[in-house]
């Protein structure tokens, strides 16, 4: 039952299912969170994209008709792992993009990468470019699901929707022999004319006419350059198999900072065409120009014998190339591709790099004046620092809760006529409403409406929006001691969330900056503001979101160990979630080798079926699944490995199973010892470590939910609880008022269950689970009728 660890290799895809996200719906919660772009029904972006677009992490699109019609099963599956690594370790995010059952998807998981794939055996899969897209995702909503590969064209349209700027991709299309008579032109030109995403390529197809293609490039405004590659002067534009082509490229770029330079000035002018950035195949794998002008006129001769023409040539020249190359061509597009993605996330990763500098030096509005501060001290020396005495005004509280703090601004167009979208580079009538949100607040707010005392920690800055959060937390009932003021001088912005939505109340767009939460630790004294106030208040629980740095994950988590404090973690989305796996030079990780229990430093975690896949992954890559404390734990369980698939389809479900979340839940015990994975309308999987001598291990009716028992002789494990806990209720869709906060109060009602002295765990789910229907039930973000259910969270406690 346990994953294989080897992703590159042929067991790659037989056991991606186990460790990568499931299919479903994705957390309302943190689509809405997240959202950076529109989705709908015909177009999804994954996550982890969104996360990266939002924040301005270096995002690599790649397309998927290699993987389609370019490369044989499996041969494109392990293709496929290993450009999404090559993107990974070079700094970037990989967003694969394609067609899944009519619905264009950026960011393709690896069971996504695997269905599509697979499509080669057989061969059904359309190759799609712009002109398909309406066609493809139209057949699946009339019930006709197809999976479509995405050419270049398709593949800049979807990564420009979704707000990527630079592809790696092998050889681009182009003007086709003889095109000036038969208007046999690739609609990938066409499209950069009129798409400003870069592409990275080995140039354009070898087989094409290469002279005509830049001649077409030009028309259309597209800026074509190719990488010198330690050449002095002029270079050639590569054809593709062939570094030099005997076409002079029309301009010659350096380096990847050059041609990021590029990139963000044309966006800022702007100009709405692409750019296309030759890459030439290495030496090593270069083919002889001379060789290769043979094969091509005889592929080209025979594709035209034979009637080969439109979208039909392109593949039957490329086999016939291959055929009368004996392979050597194979080997070189291979090596080319790979070459180009490296080069592309450089690319990507240098324009993130200009564009966070350039933010970093706007002009911005002056400064309010210093926000007054009645419950906590301010010094210039040290703002926002807490003195001895206000310190010792603070009272021990049940919940401590560290994370974040934004202001949410909803913008709802509002048309009197046919207009159901806001028009673009223009003012646009709205109802606008701002409300405070955060993960972290709306989790406190929740834990303190259900009758908990709570100490909130966040940090703002010294704005317009930090004076907001303030009052608007200090009629919620909460102190403000616990939140930081940030200097003006510091540039830091108070947490926002900006949607725009159209006339039906659909997100059109949004923008999240969450910046403040990531500076240093030193930026925040975090030793000498945050702890004194958790030394004072000694919390039983200290909840963690993870809208922190790795670093001040890593710092709280060691705080609250330091004061006797249980520590929960709320993942908050894919990206954020792998946070506490993640140490530096400077910092050690929250969890390390070393954390496995009884020196675990988190006790309870709370993540998404797509955190839970995430933090497995990251656990798996750090290599903790290696170490001696994890293998002690995991024999511990007596876990037999015959019937195990059946013990646990029992206990969950098959779908459950085939996605691979109990046996992820399972594998990251030893140093989580209490996992709830929310589900949404599937409900919520507890997974527990049950300590020698527990007494739900003999009771009769906990029996169905005792997954294995360790040897009686064993002193740190008594065995595995697993129960998969039904939703509350099913709501219709009119039911729903909002989705945010829903999962965040299911957190923070399970805390305040935990804090009021019940150590089951499952006698609080049930009733989190009701809380979590009321935020459902209720506009806006944490429902205010949770104080209702006191009464039955103070009987935890009896």
């Amino acid at each position: 039952m346990l994953a294989s660890r080897s992703p590159c290799s042929r067991q790659f895809y037989k056991t991606a299912a186990l460790y990568a996200p499931a299919r479903g719906l994705r957390s309302a919660r943190q689509n809405h969170r997240n959202h950076s772009f529109a989705q709908s029904k015909f177009f999804q972006v994954s996550e982890e994209v969104r996360d990266a677009v939002a924040t301005g992490k270096p995002v690599v699109a790649l397309e998927s008709t290699i993987y389609t019609h370019g490369f044989p099963y499996p041969d494109n599956v392990a293709l496929a792992s290993l450009l999404e690594t090559v993107v990974r370790a070079n700094g970037g995010v990989p967003a694969t993009i394609g067609i899944l059952n009519g619905v264009a998807r950026v960011g393709l998981r690896a069971d996504e990468l695997i269905e599509l794939a697979s499509t080669a055996e057989k061969k059904s899969a359309l190759k799609v470019s712009r002109r398909d897209l309406g066609y493809i995702c139209g057949l699946g909503m009339a019930g006709k699901p197809l999976h479509g590969g995405t050419t270049i064209s398709g593949t800049m349209v979807l990564a420009h929707l979704a707000g990527i700027k630079v592809f790696g991709t092998g050889g681009l299309g182009g003007v086709h022999r003889g095109g000036e008579l038969s208007m046999d032109i690739s609609a990938d030109l066409t499209e950069l004319g009129r798409t400003p995403v870069t592409v990275v390529s080995s140039g354009c197809k070898s087989f094409l006419d290469i002279p005509r293609t830049i001649e077409y490039l030009e028309t259309e405004g597209v800026c074509v350059g190719t990488f010198a590659d330690g050449r002095q002067g002029s270079v050639d534009l590569p054809a593709f198999f062939t570094r030099d082509s005997g076409i002079r490229s029309p301009k010659t770029i350096q380096n990847e900072a050059e041609a990021a330079a590029i990139i963000y000035a044309q966006s800022k002018l702007p100009v709405s065409s692409g750019i296309l950035f030759a890459n030439p195949v290495s030496e090593e794998h270069s083919i002889p120009k001379d060789e290769m002008d043979v094969i091509i006129e005889e592929a080209v001769r025979l594709a035209d014998v034979e009637g080969y023409h439109g979208s039909d040539n392109t593949p039957f020249v490329l086999a016939k190339i291959k055929e009368l190359s004996g392979g050597k061509t194979v080997v070189a597009n291979r090596a080319l591709v790979e070459a180009n993605v490296k080069r592309a996330t450089r690319v990507a990763v240098e324009l993130s790099k200009l564009e966070r500098s350039a933010a970093a030096n706007e002009q911005h509005m002056p400064a309010i004046p210093r926000i007054d501060r009645t419950d906590q001290a301010t010094s210039e020396e040290k703002p926002n620092q807490l003195d001895s005495e206000s310190t010792t005004q603070l009272k021990k509280v049940d919940v401590l809760v560290a994370g974040s703090l934004a202001i949410d601004l909803a913008c709802d167009f509002v048309t009197a006529g046919q207009e159901t979208i806001p028009a673009s580079q223009t003012s646009n009538p709205a109802v606008i409403e701002q409300s405070l949100g955060g993960v972290g607040h709306n989790v406190a707010f929740a834990s303190k409406s259900l009758g908990s005392s709570v100490m909130f920690c966040s940090v703002v800055g010294d704005d317009l929006s930090g004076r907001a959060a303030l009052s608007s937390l200090q009629q919620e009932g909460l102190t403000t001691q616990g939140v930081k003021v940030m200097p003006a001088s510091s540039g830091a912005r108070t947490a926002q969330y900006v949607a725009v939505n159209d006339a039906a109340k659909d997100l059109h767009v949004a923008m999240a900056d969450m910046s403040i939460l990531q500076l240093s630790s030193e930026t925040f004294d975090f030793d000498e503001f945050y702890e004194p106030i958790l030394a004072r208040v000694k919390p039983s629980w200290v909840v963690v979101d993870a809208n922190w740095s790795p670093e001040l994950i890593s710092k709280w988590v060691a705080a609250a160990k330091k004061h006797g404090a249980r520590v929960a973690f709320e993942p908050v989305s894919t990206t954020k979630s792998q946070g506490l796996f993640k140490g530096s030079p400077e910092t050690k990780a929250a969890i390390g080798e070393s954390a496995c229990i009884p020196n675990n430093s988190v006790s309870l975690a709370t993540p998404n079926e797509f955190e839970l896949a995430a933090m497995y992954s990251a656990a798996r890559d750090e290599g903790l699944f290696d170490s001696t404390g994890w293998w002690r734990i995991i024999d511990a369980m007596g876990m037999s490995s015959s019937g195990s698939r059946d013990r646990l389809v029992a206990m969950t479900s098959a779908s459950l199973v085939d996605a691979g979340i109990p046996q992820q839940s399972i594998q990251l015990l030893p140093f989580l010892p209490c996992i709830i994975t929310k589900l949404g309308a599937r409900g919520a999987l507890l997974t527990q470590l049950l300590r020698p001598g527990d007494a739900r291990l003999s009771a009769p009716e906990y029996s169905p939910y005792i997954l294995s028992r360790a040897p009686p002789t064993d002193e740190l494990i008594g065995g595995v609880y697993m129960r998969l806990f039904p939703p509350a209720a099913e709501l219709a869709d009119g039911a729903i008022m909002s989705v945010n906060g829903a999962g965040d109060t299911l957190v923070g009602a399970v805390i305040s269950g935990l804090a009021s002295g019940q150590d089951k765990v499952e006698k609080i789910i049930t009733l989190a689970q009701e809380a979590s229907l009321l935020t459902l039930k209720s506009p806006g973000g944490v429902s205010k009728d949770l104080a209702q259910l006191q009464p039955q969270f103070k009987s935890l406690a009896a």
